[in-house]
């Protein structure tokens, strides 16, 4: 594992329990996991990773938000 691995992992793991937290009674847990883990894949050698920790938590916001108005 690299310490860009592993800062990555840090953030996917932080942008997870913020965005659980915040939607926590309208969507499930895992749910929101799997959305950050796409827009993580998504995003990977597109941006440059100083930016990861804001655009992934912008993408998977709005992926959220875009699932939750599916429903």
């Amino acid at each position: 594992m690299t310490v860009e691995t592993h800062q990555a992992d840090a953030i996917t793991d932080e942008v997870s329990t913020w965005l659980a937290s915040e939607f926590a009674s309208l969507l499930p847990a895992a749910d929101i996991v799997a959305i950050v883990r796409s827009a993580r894949t998504d995003l990977e050698g597109q941006i440059v990773p100083e930016a990861m920790g804001e655009m992934l938590h912008r993408l998977a916001r709005f992926r959220v938000l875009r699932t939750l108005e599916r429903s």
